[in-house]
């Protein structure tokens, strides 16, 4: 199973309000690689953004458990006004 389809069933488990996986087109890290859709549109190295959408209160006691599944990549949490 694919650790971004793994996220967010764990975040549905834990009854987080919203995720959504977003697929980046190109990117790169810390490493400086590149990381792009290769030739017929297949890459498995794509940048890849989940967004979860939650009160504070629900998001920072599951950060633990993330940053010990996400090996390679950031996590943020940052303040939101949802209109």
């Amino acid at each position: 199973i694919p650790l971004h389809e793994d996220i967010v069933r764990r975040l549905l488990h834990l009854d987080i309000a919203g995720a959504t996986v977003t697929r980046g087109v190109m990117g790169y890290g810390k490493h400086g690689k590149v990381h792009r859709r290769r030739l017929f549109g297949v890459s498995d190295d794509r940048p890849i953004v989940i967004t979860a959408i939650d009160d504070e209160s629900r998001i920072r006691p599951i950060l633990m458990e993330l940053k010990s599944i996400v090996v390679e990549g950031l996590i943020t949490v940052q303040e939101v006004e949802v209109i």
